[in-house]
């Protein structure tokens, strides 16, 4: 009796779970990219004040607050949109201080140009006199910047360079040389913009007598043009009768760059001197700052990317000197180049080498010669968070615990005293104040979504800023499906990390259709246990399951795994993702003639590949803005991993899906956007017509006047609408 009761009683319990998970609705599209109702909060806006006891921070977009790190109180209001007194100003969405934190620069009428470059109106507020200057009213501006002390503004406008007296209002043109798709003066050109992420090229001095800049010379990198329509929302004022041209530099894989040269302006004589970075023109100019001794530090690295050189520079006669070289057989990574971090006055500096075969930081002199490394260990530093030169201690975040996870961590410039500072396990983050006296941490994992909590410099947690909960609320009015890790050894003996989301109501009688999601490019990573709702919820709900895998070339698992795709990116991905395909075929609740693969950018180029060269694995994909062939894509990214294709053919033409349509089989759906000014349309407009001539039907939708992301207004959720009826049809 006792047993049939409990039996009975179980059986109740799992009939009303049942009964309330059938009462929940799926999460939808709409959800997704009309109400976007299930995306974590998360607290932005933040700058750290120089006394490290305080932190300023939006107040909606009307006021910006001060408010004390130790008891969360608003302690000030530093200014509000009502104080400044121009009615053009509604509101304050971005802004900086000055060195002594006496005036903050601002602006507003944002106009997007490419990824990271915009113009904008700039506006420099006085917080003791309580003025609002006007950086100039001959235009909009771009990278408009408060010198050291405050009292004038640096800024590109027209590719020209501009210096702003605030006081006197005086403006001084630097440069006069700048043209549209000829010269640029003070800002980046489009590839280094995209592929060296940064937009800014110049910058003061300590003491502000001083404006180093670079010139980009374009005249020789090849036009690229596209057609821009009507459209809802065009680049520029098209006639909706005769559609416009708009034209660009951009130079394709093994073509030529701009020619870069650095300058100082030196504000006193008005004189501007050239640095000398050396006689080969053919080189990068990745990065242009100052130490803190005053002098100009230059980055120079070759075409080929596996040579990196650090300069000094006189900025009153333009010699300079080299003091620090990194190499590597294959290429050095960009991502890096931010965390070159100088101590003691410039006598030391602190930066990242792969030179054992792992990520680590390490501590040089300041002739660049080695005094220790820092970190060790077979796990790659991620993140450098920054030095506290007070207590003499850096923080940074790794993957040490798992390449999925991230923590956040403690050490001494010795290597001594090493802590881990974050304790649950998942991806943690930290922006830390300014005396490192505290920091903000932004955590998340696949169940929890991102908490953001204020921590003291040693870990411990002082309150909660952002938890959450009313996502968490709203998740349990939904079906939801949390990912579910898993790793596999593929045929090769490679074990690959990857994550699944089964349907809310999983039967593991059941044979489900399974889509792959991936991206899969070098240094990427996309199986992180981190907190995210996408389209993965979506599909789900319809009844598939989704999984995703990195193969080789991603991030975190050291550089032999990383760089194993130097010289044919997409061979071993394409193998890596195959491989995941026959395991998921091989599991007994996937159906394994109803597989499909999806990806975006060098996922779409990656989901090509398997409709061709894997063909017999996969039933439908979709390549959303794909590359088709590296030949056409920019040469900074492309030669990094490739070299050029006069040095590497076979490397770009093997690998290449547009060589391989004639394997193709199943079903596609190809998508781009008509203005793409990265992964150009071209892209897929020649993949389409190697498949025409191939005889292999397929679909293909475009979006016009959409850039490589395919947003604005309703495009979202119209492209989301159609891949979900395209895999509804086909799988």
């Amino acid at each position: 009796m006792k047993k049939f009761t409990i039996v009975f009683l179980a059986a109740l319990i799992s009939l009303n779970l049942w009964a309330q998970d059938t009462q929940k609705r799926n999460i939808t599209i709409g959800d997704l990219y009309k109400t976007y109702s299930f995306y974590p909060k998360s607290v932005h806006g933040i700058n750290s004040m120089n006394d490290g006891l305080h932190y300023s921070a939006l107040s909606g977009d009307t006021a910006i607050i001060k408010y004390s790190y130790k008891s969360g109180d608003a302690v000030s209001v530093i200014v509000t949109s009502s104080e400044l007194g121009n009615n053009a100003i509604k509101s304050i969405r971005n802004y900086a201080f000055n060195n002594d934190e006496s005036k903050l620069i601002f602006y507003v009428n944002r106009n997007d140009i490419y990824r990271r470059s915009f113009t904008a109106d700039y506006f420099v507020w006085d917080l003791k006199s309580k003025k609002l200057y006007t950086v100039s009213n001959q235009g909009s501006q771009r990278l408009a910047t408060l010198s050291p002390d405050g009292t004038k503004v640096a800024f590109v406008r027209d590719n020209n360079l501009f210096i702003n007296e605030l006081s006197s209002g005086v403006e001084t043109q630097i440069t006069n040389d700048g043209e549209f798709n000829r010269i640029i003066n003070g800002a980046p050109d489009w590839v280094y913009e995209e592929e060296f992420e940064y937009n800014q090229a110049f910058d003061w001095s300590p003491d502000g007598t001083y404006l180093a800049y670079c010139k980009f010379d374009e005249s020789k990198v090849p036009v690229f043009n596209m057609t821009v329509y009507a459209g809802l929302a065009p680049r520029i004022t098209a006639n909706e009768l005769y559609p416009q041209n708009y034209a660009f530099k951009y130079p394709k894989a093994g073509d030529n760059n701009s020619v870069v040269s650095v300058h100082s302006y030196q504000l006193a004589s008005k004189k501007t001197v050239k640095v000398d970075v050396g006689s080969e023109p053919d080189q990068y100019i990745p990065r242009l700052k100052w130490s803190p001794n005053g002098k100009m530090v230059i980055y120079r690295l070759n075409r080929l990317q596996n040579k990196l050189e650090f300069l000094y520079a006189d900025a009153a006669t333009g010699a300079s000197e080299v003091f620090y070289t990194e190499e590597n057989q294959r290429y050095i990574d960009e991502t890096y180049f931010d965390n070159l971090t100088f101590l003691n006055q410039g006598k030391q500096f602190i930066y990242t080498s792969e030179r054992d075969g792992y990520v680590h930081l390490y501590l040089h002199d300041a002739q660049g010669k080695l005094i220790n490394q820092i970190t060790r260990g077979s796990f790659d530093v991620t993140e450098y968070l920054g030095f506290d030169a007070k207590r003499k201690l850096i923080y940074y975040q790794s993957a040490e615990r798992s390449p999925l996870q991230r923590d956040i961590y403690v050490i001494k410039t010795d290597g001594s005293g090493k802590k881990q500072l974050s304790s649950k396990a998942g991806t943690h983050n930290a922006v830390f104040s300014k005396e490192f006296n505290y920091y903000i941490n932004y955590f998340s994992n696949v169940n929890t979504p991102t908490l953001v909590t204020l921590n003291q410099a040693n870990g411990k947690q002082r309150r909660v800023l952002e938890a959450n909960d009313a996502l968490k609320a709203k998740l349990e009015q939904v079906k939801f499906s949390p990912k579910e890790f898993f790793s596999f050894t593929s045929d090769e003996g490679i074990t690959l990390n990857g994550w699944m989301v089964k349907p809310a109501n999983f039967d593991p009688d059941k044979k489900y259709p399974v889509l792959m999601t991936q991206y899969s490019g070098p240094n990427s990573q996309q199986v992180l246990d981190n907190f995210s709702i996408g389209w993965e919820q979506v599909l789900a709900g319809e009844g598939f399951v989704v999984a995703c895998v990195d193969g080789r070339g991603t991030g975190a698992r050291g550089e032999e795994f990383r760089k194993v795709t130097y010289l044919q990116l997409g061979k071993y991905e394409t193998i890596d993702q195959i491989a995941t395909a026959k395991y998921l075929g091989s599991l007994p609740f996937v159906a394994a003639d109803r597989i499909g693969i999806w990806g975006w950018s060098y996922g779409g180029f990656m989901a090509l590949n398997c409709l061709t060269q894997g063909a017999d694995y996969f039933k439908a994909g979709i390549a959303v803005a794909p590359v088709t062939n590296w030949r056409y894509y920019d040469n900074i990214y492309t030669e990094r991993f490739m070299r050029t294709p006069q040095e590497n053919p076979e490397g770009y033409d093997n690998n290449s899906p547009i060589h391989h349509v004639d394997q193709f089989k199943g079903k596609l759906l190809l998508v781009h956007g008509t203005a793409d000014d990265n992964v150009h349309l071209q892209n897929s407009l020649e993949f389409s017509e190697a498949m025409v001539q191939a005889n292999k039907q397929f679909e293909m939708f475009y979006y016009t006047n959409r850039n490589h992301g395919i947003y604005g207004g309703n495009t979202r959720y119209h492209l989301y609408n159609k891949m979900l009826q395209f895999l509804k049809d086909n799988l």
